[in-house]
């Protein structure tokens, strides 16, 4: 609790700063000459234009799918992450980290991992963290192969998050709620026009709240704040500077780990049937610490009416420290070997942990604007952009007192090695006994629960969260560095030949060089830093065509491409890390090809859209013999995606998205071509969202919403598999306007409290969801 009232002191007084400012500025201000500036425009479900200057025709003429969370889609649900923000996509999963390690988000779209694949404000965000939305504006998912659109990492998509920056006008608004399960938050954003051009904002929150449905459980606590300022609003030459600042303090949740037999090092079938709301977590050990600043001056200038210029510098610092509980299935301890039935065991408390500090510059210069050239016309945008990445990563050295058991085979006789020796059970998450895991309650199988194995080992049915920790935390920092700089240079140009005709071209080219320095092996410094560099560079491409039926629809066919070099997450995220096995591959590819239409209906209120696509990866690195790695491996998903977005009519309103995708693994490894043509993990076969508001009343608007995810495999080979099982979740919306500034708003969130999985990890564990919870708000606007 000292964490959030520190923080929440914090923002408070920047909070008061701001209404200050606001409320006492000074008058002589106002009568100072003015630059008028159209109203700012109501938005509601439906968005026309992406707020990325890259996509240079209106999204009605963009041959290509993209998904808008729009700023009334997030007030609406009430959503502050953006894992929640993504509920409301179809076609997107959520994934665990490399090694079932918590980094951060990891989504997945149509299929694929767009960890490496997040950008601010068109600008890449590498950390690894878990994103706030207290100061997005919108969030905006392009699917499809898209390295044109930003580099190396796209193979099927990104998300751009849209900050809320200074604007013109004067306006305070914000949000106090409070819930179930001790959900607290506050949001206070203010917007001060100085006229003359120059405008100052400040958006702050304070945060706190237990998982909902998990007593003695999760904890999120986190506070941020995000100033900035505008010169030249409305001039031809413009300027805003930026800063974001968001620190977390949560208790992570530990998951629910697959049923496994004994006698069985790879569990199968679902999460183990426990009951709702289970948390396998250490308390007294566990935590995940996150800070993340982002400092930005974006400068424009007008060259004429139909040319701007752009440069944007932007400085990132980042923080990511846990120790965290991964309740450990390859113990094999959850079903009675004689009655089959769960019980009786223990659960292991294994240890991830990481520590990593990151810094990252980067600069984007670009050129926008219209010419024509004979018939043709054209909207472009084209630059060049650089980025240097320097991150160091470490661990924690977790060490217990305990005294290791010598195993036990299945017919109760100690083990021995080869010479004789005994074979003991590491009681720090290491060798098993072959007839049963190191938490058997067994005394002759293993270590046993609660004291006798210094509460590393838990009851898999009544985990007890509040165990003491015995042993010590050191933490071990700076094992590596990697270090990666990028440079690009793109061209978009969107040409109509006429009115009922658009070609759509780009491309881009990227050189790509990382450096992985390893300076020490554990807790042990090398003699000497062992360093692997890998370089790169490659081209990436997107051309489609676009056919407008009337002035308001449109249909297409487009073809993109996506490269993803060796570490192109530098070292922060799931994707490979340069190595000495892999350091000289090329990129791993892929291809999408879509075929679509959009509509804007009932007087432009309302917009529908259909695709379908087919994503091809090649290239993919995957061992061919016992000691090669090779680019030889291949996966396809194929799809199709249904899209309602806007207003039926006045009152009505709804948000409508149905995806079907199809994978199949094409080219595995050497040792799994047993796997080829089975699905891909992660990769539901059917989704679907709705979100659906009506204003009953003047004063009144209810909203509901059900969100739809079949079943979804973690990992699935031709011998074994885990998966989470489909679900349908409702909510639901109630909102009272006391007058024009004020409204009282009442969510409902997992109305039938279902019991779901949210994330299926390869091995290990699943993520389950949130149970059911209540928030009320007081919203505000003036």
């Amino acid at each position: 609790m000292s964490f959030i009232k520190s923080r929440k002191k914090i923002v408070s007084t920047a909070i008061l700063s701001t209404l200050s400012a606001v409320a006492n500025a000074d008058n002589n201000a106002t009568q100072l000459p003015t630059i008028d500036v159209k109203a700012e425009q109501t938005q509601g479900l439906k968005v026309d234009s992406s707020a990325n200057t890259k996509y240079v025709a209106p999204l009605l003429d963009t041959p290509k799918s993209v998904s808008i969370i729009s700023k009334q889609l997030i007030e609406d649900t009430q959503v502050t992450t953006l894992a929640d923000a993504l509920r409301t996509v179809p076609g997107i999963t959520l994934g665990a980290g490399e090694g079932g390690n918590p980094n951060g988000d990891r989504p997945f779209i149509r299929g694929y991992n767009s960890e490496g694949s997040m950008y601010v404000d068109g600008v890449r965000s590498g950390a690894s963290q878990n994103r706030e939305m207290f100061a997005v504006e919108q969030v905006e998912v392009t699917k499809g192969s898209s390295s044109a659109l930003g580099g190396g990492g796209n193979a099927s998509g990104n998300i751009n998050l849209v900050s809320k920056l200074a604007k013109a006008g004067d306006s305070i608004e914000g949000t106090i709620a409070q819930g179930t399960d001790d959900y607290r938050r506050i949001v206070l954003d203010g917007n001060k026009d100085f006229g003359n051009g120059i405008a100052a904002r400040v958006v702050a929150m304070g945060h706190e709240n237990n998982k909902a449905g998990q007593d003695n459980g999760a904890e999120y606590k986190r506070a941020g704040i995000a100033p900035s300022i505008s010169i030249g609003l409305g001039t031809p030459t413009r300027a805003t500077l930026s800063y974001y600042y968001l620190k977390t303090d949560d208790e992570p949740d530990s998951g629910v780990p697959y049923n496994n037999p004994r006698n069985y090092t790879a569990g199968t079938g679902e999460p183990i049937n426990v009951k709702q709301g289970i948390y396998y977590g250490w308390k007294d050990r566990d935590f995940q610490k996150q800070e993340n600043q982002i400092g930005t001056l974006k400068l424009e200038h007008d060259l004429t009416e139909n040319l701007t210029i752009s440069n944007i510098a932007t400085y990132n610092k980042s923080k990511n420290d846990y120790i965290w509980t991964q309740p450990d299935d390859s113990q094999g301890n959850f079903l009675n070997p004689t009655t089959g039935q769960l019980g009786g065991d223990g659960v292991w408390r294994r240890v991830n942990s990481r520590t990593t500090d990151g810094d990252t510059f980067s600069d984007q210069l670009s050129l926008r604007g219209k010419f024509n050239t004979s018939i043709l016309k054209h909207s472009f945008n084209t630059g060049v952009e650089y980025s240097k990445v320097d991150k160091d990563a470490g661990t924690y050295l977790v060490t217990d007192s305990l005294k290791p058991k010598q195993q036990i085979d299945k017919d109760g006789k100690p083990v021995v090695d080869k010479d004789g020796k005994p074979v003991m059970n590491n009681p720090i998450g290491g060798a098993v006994g072959v007839a049963g895991g190191a938490c058997s309650s067994n005394p002759y199988y293993g270590l046993g629960k609660g004291a006798a194995s210094h509460y590393w080992c838990t009851d898999a049915l009544n985990p007890n969260a509040n165990d003491p920790f015995l042993g010590t935390i050191t933490k071990n920092a700076r094992v590596s560095n990697t270090t990666t700089e990028t440079t690009g240079i793109y061209f978009f140009d969107n040409i109509e030949i006429n009115p009922q005709l658009l070609v759509d071209l780009g491309v881009r080219w990227d050189k790509f060089e990382t450096e992985l320095t390893t300076y020490k092996s554990g807790a042990n410094l090398l003699p000497t830093p062992t360093v692997v560099n890998s370089d790169s560079d490659f081209w990436s491409y997107n051309a489609g065509i676009t056919f407008k039926p009337t002035e308001n629809s449109a249909v297409y066919a487009s073809y993109a491409t996506s490269a993803t070099p060796v570490g192109v997450d530098s070292g922060e995220s799931s994707e490979s890390s340069p190595s000495l096995a892999i350091k000289d591959l090329d990129p791993e590819k892929a291809r999408t090809i879509e075929v679509g239409t959009k509509w804007d209906l009932l007087n432009n209120k309302l917009n529908a859209t259909a695709a379908i696509f087919r994503t091809e990866k090649t290239n993919t690195r995957v061992a061919v013999d016992a000691n090669t790695t090779m680019n030889a491996g291949e996966s396809k998903v194929d799809g199709v995606e249904l899209g309602l977005n806007g207003n039926i009519t006045d009152a009505w309103a709804m948000s409508f998205g149905y995806t079907y995708l199809d994978s199949e693994l094409v080219k595995a490894a050497y040792n799994a071509k047993a796997n080829e043509g089975l699905p891909l993990p992660n990769v539901p076969k059917n989704s679907a969202t709705l979100w659906t508001t009506y204003q009953v009343l003047p004063q009144v608007t209810v909203g509901s919403g059900a969100t739809y995810m079949d079943k979804v495999f973690g990992a699935k080979t031709s011998t074994s598999e885990k998966w989470v099982p489909s679900y349908v979740r409702y909510d639901a919306m109630a909102r009272y306007n006391v007058n024009k500034n004020v409204d009282l708003q009442l969510n409902v969130n997992n109305l039938s409290d279902k019991r779901y999985f949210t994330k299926a990890y390869g091995s290990h564990y699943a993520t389950e969801a949130e149970g059911r919870s209540a928030v009320l708000s007081v919203n505000f606007k003036y």
